[in-house]
């Protein structure tokens, strides 16, 4: 079977149908050279690249993986030449700043590039996916010498980066972070602790690692309002970026994982180590939400990689193994079964995982337009306006995302029957390296706590009734009216759609009520809230999909099938996948005492 197809007639049809990222890039000074000419250009050899070079790796450096051997780190056979082309062909750098080496192209761009790289494998996109990261924080938050010493060669990809928070007693709830950090002399800090779980904490790929590390000051406040941020580096280097002598830190392992194999996960040790404080003292859970947006929205991608490598993969099968004859008579009769695609469950599973892979693809994309307004927007209102929709974002297509690609995935083995539990084929790793996913960048009821507590409830609504506004405006525009043929065959997904919408806003509302009375609520409704509105935006996603499909076979085309491919997957969503929505929209309604009731020795 084929390694991986980067899917570039289906990416082409959002960039420039769906979401008119051309007309969108001229609202931008700095992205002239974002021409469809050049746009096709990059993605065409992106895709070779992920292609011919890091697909065939995907499952030997699985069955390889990383390599643990007195403090160094060896990555798979393979992943060092590769890597090497991707610093040369300057990947990195798609969509940074040029004043450190960048090319200064759309962050849009830049995640169109991630989610090849991710479904062609995604233990080596962890490699430079941590550095960006690392990068978005320091331009964000570093002051000049900082930036001038670390961007340039992590921009390059010459440097990687990580984010270290996770301790041993503590994931989540960074309140109970120990990593102490002493003031120097010279105005850096001594960094001592060990940190857990540091994706590409240590590897061989590049010459220096820039850890960005939480830690507390002397004299700190308790909890979360204690702690600091700061750049410790691997190597000690100087203000030009020169390499100096071997700071303090050290990796006591690496993980033996579930998953992702190929990518070092490591437990970091710094003893002393030399850092140096990046933003302000006390606020470093605040600088490091730079880094943690950044890496939900590449995990959220992930979601879309598994499903895409699981479609891909069922696709090809279904059509080529043959099993039983179809229930409405023989459909190749000269051979001695039916090809499985016939039968209807698995076209059902088939349709299933080419909904959310296609439908979560336009999801990322259609954020990454608004991301495009938050770095580069014309001025800080369009900025601001554009952090706050990103923030009411990020929770949903991070847990809705990456449990509908663990969904897609499991159906990839489902269609395989026993050969998908066979390493041979690849679902059973899909399977494997999508599993963090949901957990890693903070847990889906993390996340679902995060939409409704803070990005709900605390801002009154006033994101969610932004959201509501649009979709509706978007349903009115395309509603039924007698004398269109055009819009009458629309009406099937904007009636759901608007209505769905309309109750999100009013749901909100309910649960805010509620919850003044039980605070039990925010938690118990959270997830299924979460969920909710993920249906909900996808579907938002599917009936524009459907719009362009439909204006395009108006206006007629030679590609009729391609055009009907997608009013068809968008028929079966709304008809099989969107009313699932329902279900969790009266879940989140239940009270919440029937999880609460129960005491710790009735569990």
């Amino acid at each position: 079977m084929s390694e991986y197809k980067a899917p570039l007639e289906n990416i082409n049809f959002l960039v420039n149908e769906v979401f008119g990222y051309e007309d969108h890039y001229k609202n931008f000074a700095s992205y002239e050279d974002a021409t469809p000419d050049m746009v096709d250009a990059i993605l065409t050899e992106c895709a070779k690249f992920c292609e011919n070079e890091l697909a065939p790796l995907n499952q030997s450096g699985d069955k390889q993986g990383c390599v643990f051997n007195d403090g160094n780190v060896a990555t798979p056979s393979g992943f060092k030449e590769a890597y090497q082309q991707y610093v040369e062909a300057g990947w990195q750098g798609l969509s940074f700043e040029p004043e450190y080496g960048g090319q200064g192209l759309p962050q849009s761009l830049g995640l169109i590039k991630t989610e090849m790289l991710g479904s062609s494998n995604w233990s080596f996109s962890m490699y430079p996916g941590l550095s960006l990261g690392a990068m978005n924080t320091i331009l964000a938050h570093g002051d000049e010498a900082q930036k001038n010493t670390y961007l340039p060669k992590l921009t390059s990809a010459e440097w990687s980066g990580t984010m270290c928070l996770t301790e041993a007693q503590c994931g989540t709830d960074l309140g109970q972070v120990r990593t102490k950090a002493e003031p120097n002399d010279d105005g850096s800090y001594a960094i001592t602790g060990s940190k857990i779980f540091i994706s590409a904490g240590e590897h061989d790929l590049t010459e220096n690692i820039i850890h960005i590390v939480l830690a507390r000051l002397p004299n700190a406040p308790k909890g979360t309002r204690g702690i600091s941020l700061f750049i410790v580096p691997k190597f000690n280097v100087d203000a030009d970026g020169n390499v100096l002598d071997r700071n303090t830190v050290s990796c006591g392992s690496i993980e033996e994982k579930m998953g992702i194999k190929a990518s070092s996960t490591a437990v970091i040790n710094f003893d002393n180590a030399k850092g140096f404080l990046i933003g302000p003292e006390n606020k470093g859970l605040e600088c490091m939400f730079t880094f943690m947006n950044t890496a939900r929205i590449g995990t959220a991608l992930q979601g879309v990689c598994a499903a895409e490598f699981a479609y891909q993969k069922s696709l090809e099968y279904a059509k080529d193994r043959l099993s039983m004859r179809s229930l409405s008579g023989a459909k190749q009769p000269d051979k001695i079964a039916d090809p499985l695609v016939v039968h209807p469950d698995v076209r059902r599973m088939l349709l299933t995982q080419k909904a959310f892979v296609e439908g979560g693809r336009a999801m990322i994309y259609y954020a990454g337009k608004i991301a495009d307004e938050f770095v580069d927007g014309k001025n800080d209102d369009v900025k601001k306006q554009a952090d706050d929709k990103m923030g009411f974002l990020t929770p949903i297509l991070k847990a809705f995302l990456t449990e509908r690609g663990f969904d897609s995935a499991n159906l990839g083995i489902q269609i395989f029957g026993g050969h998908g539990y066979i390493k041979e084929w690849g679902l059973e790793q899909n399977l494997r390296d999508v599993r963090i996913s949901s957990l890693y960048e903070g847990t889906t009821g993390i996340q679902a706590l995060d939409l409704l507590g803070r990005k709900v409830m605390l801002d009154r609504g006033k994101q969610v009734t932004s959201f509501v506004k649009e979709v509706l405006s978007f349903c009115k525009d395309h509603s039924m009216i007698s004398n269109n043929p055009q819009k009458r065959r629309m009406h099937k997904f904007i009636w759901p759609l608007s209505k769905e919408a309309a109750n999100l806003q009013q749901y909100s509302l309910r649960l805010m009520l509620k919850a003044k009375k039980n605070r039990e609520v925010v938690g118990a409704a959270s997830v299924d809230y979460l969920m909710y509105a993920g249906y909900i935006l996808m579907a938002y996603m599917w009936a524009q999909i459907a719009q362009t499909a439909n204006d395009k076979l108006t206006e007629g085309t030679d590609n009729k099938a391609f055009y009907k491919s997608k009013i068809r997957t968008a028929e079966f969503f709304f008809a099989r996948i969107f009313p699932q929505a329902k279900v969790h929209a009266q879940l989140m309604m239940k009270s919440p005492n029937s999880l609460m009731k129960i005491t710790e020795d009735e569990l």
